[in-house]
């Protein structure tokens, strides 16, 4: 399965190979500042499997996530979409801002995380696994 995406100026553009590890919601404070909504979609992808375009265009902010480590949150450069998280605790792994996908209709998460934190107005299915932190690690 190829996938492909990109940023709202369609200055940076990806291509995905192959199905993700997971895919879920994000809850935490962090991802819903930087998308300016109650929650996040990310899909979760090996580093080889994601190929970007025009990495030229790419910016990357760096805070601190809950385990004390770095978490690096790429956007474009041009028009501020949020493209990609990388985390210390996963660094093989790219973390795919969902809005980007072209085509998002094959979406379909199976947790959600940082419930802690999660707003009201986020109704998710509860039948789905749910963590008030992060998703722990196996």
């Amino acid at each position: 399965m190829e996938r492909v995406g990109g940023c709202l100026c369609g200055e940076t553009r990806y291509e995905i190979v192959g199905d993700p590890v997971r895919v879920i919601y994000c809850h935490c404070n962090d991802c819903k500042k930087q998308t300016s909504a109650p929650y996040s979609i990310v899909a979760s992808y090996a580093k080889e499997q994601v190929s970007i375009q025009k990495p030229g265009f790419l910016k990357t902010y760096e805070s601190v996530g809950d385990s004390g480590m770095p978490v690096k949150r790429t956007f474009c450069s041009n028009c501020g979409s949020p493209i990609f998280s990388e985390v210390h605790v996963a660094p093989e792994m790219l973390h795919i801002k969902a809005g980007g996908f072209d085509d998002m209709s094959w979406l379909e998460p199976s947790a959600e995380i940082y419930t802690k934190d999660k707003v009201r107005c986020a109704n998710i299915n509860e039948s789905i696994d749910s963590y008030a932190g992060g998703r722990p690690r196996k």
